[in-house]
């Protein structure tokens, strides 16, 4: 499955994950939240909170975290 990421406009440690992510080839589907009720109600249902950035991987949910949370939580799955 391809890792979704629910970011919100303006996000600096959204913005900061991204380029993470693309530097180091990892594949992820990004999911704009802003202006979108859906895919904030989906963001709020999976994670039981409204912040960005949060990432689904295959049911795992990491929320509101920066590259420092996101780095473990890669390693856990062998991404990086």
């Amino acid at each position: 499955m391809t890792p979704i990421l629910y970011v919100k406009t303006g996000c600096p440690w959204c913005d900061d994950v991204i380029d993470y992510l693309n530097e180091h080839g990892i594949t992820f589907k990004k999911v704009v939240v802003s202006g979108n009720p859906s895919a904030m109600k989906d963001m709020v249902e999976l994670s039981g909170q409204s912040k960005a950035p949060t990432m689904d991987w295959d049911g795992d949910v990491l929320a509101d975290f920066g590259v420092e949370e996101l780095i473990p939580f890669l390693k856990a799955r062998q991404a990086i």
